[in-house]
């Protein structure tokens, strides 16, 4: 165990892109822990557009990060300190954890993860992780996909993304993405299975190359990326789909002055279709199953990932704004210890 426990703290609401003005870098002790908590030390932080959010002062779905405090972030590691019995020292937990060597926690917040099933460590933090929670609760249980049905899918090369566009083929499923870029494109197409791959960064009409793929419309969208992909999807709806809001990416650098809405919500009457949001929060509780189900795809080779891990914790707010570069190559996180 270091002596010294170094972290990042948010100082100054971003405007835009995040800057490495708004950061400040602090060196202290390391944590002691209260009554009812335990010390995690941090190996890897995952690296999610949601942060972005909750830099604002709105703060998106959870409370804003206050200014002075660390940055907010979905980690793994390992507990070194602990006054909880359900959680002794050398337990591996994921949870909400900081940019920081060493977080302090709470259980609820935090949970083991189950280690016995024989994955590289970073595998927790992606498909058995909330990422793989949120495909799977938001394609079956948001979007309810069934058997065969048609699924788009944006941001379709991300953590998430990739990962619903798998289990919709699981399910027999056409499946189109939507990613940017030829190189992912490729990876989607030859590699994860998919039907078609639509390149945004090059196609001059979003929405009438999406109803080339589908002459029928769609059964199933998920949403990850927002702003005039959302509103090319709206196009191309088959009667009764249903949209599941992931995310909305193209927006997050852009709240003081977000785009306009899609102007084609009258066809969401039309097509009476049904649009909902998504937040995991809402099934990590009852997540077990789904983490069941994931792993055995995994296992029996039905289900890829990739992860690209960066390492520093000093590199934290520049390997952040990859995120919205597209400057990386699968589920994007940090490796902060060993």
């Amino acid at each position: 165990m270091t002596e010294t426990n170094r972290e990042w703290l948010l100082v100054k609401r971003p405007e835009g892109e995040p800057k490495a003005s708004d950061y400040e870098w602090r060196e202290s002790a390391v944590p002691e822990p209260g009554p009812g908590e335990f010390v995690v030390r941090v190996l890897y932080a995952a690296m999610d557009p949601a942060q972005r959010g909750w830099m604002d002062a709105s703060g998106n779905y959870m409370p804003p990060i206050p200014l002075g405090a660390p940055v907010r972030a979905v980690v793994l590691g390992r507990v070194v300190k602990s006054n909880v019995d359900a959680h002794p020292v050398g337990q591996i937990v994921s949870g909400l954890g900081a940019w920081a060597d060493y977080v302090i926690c709470k259980p609820g917040y935090v949970g083991p993860v189950p280690v016995e099933w024989g994955h590289d460590l970073t595998t927790y933090l992606h498909p058995l992780g909330a990422v793989g929670a949120t495909a799977y609760y938001g394609l079956f249980e948001i979007g309810k996909l069934k058997d065969g049905e048609n699924l788009l899918v944006s941001g379709a090369a991300g953590g998430v993304g990739s990962l619903v566009g798998q289990m919709g083929k699981i399910k027999g499923c056409k499946v189109v993405g939507i990613a940017g870029g030829a190189e992912k494109c490729r990876w989607l197409t030859e590699e994860l299975g998919f039907d078609a791959a639509i390149d945004y960064r090059v196609t001059d009409n979003l929405s009438a190359e999406i109803g080339r793929h589908f002459p029928n419309g769609f059964d199933v969208y998920f949403e990850n990326v927002g702003g005039p992909t959302l509103e090319a999807a709206i196009d191309n709806m088959a009667l009764h789909a249903r949209i599941a809001i992931c995310g909305m990416i193209s927006a997050y650098n852009d709240s003081h002055n977000p785009p306009p809405g899609p102007r084609n919500m009258w066809n969401i009457l039309v097509k009476r279709a049904h649009v909902e949001g998504l937040l995991v929060s809402d099934y990590m509780h009852r997540a077990g199953p789904g983490y069941q189900q994931i792993n055995e795809w995994i296992k029996a080779g039905k289900l890829k990932f990739k992860v690209d891990v960066r390492e520093g914790l000093e590199n934290a707010p520049e390997v952040f704004n990859k995120l919205f570069s597209g400057a990386h190559d699968g589920k994007l996180m940090l490796k902060i210890g060993d």
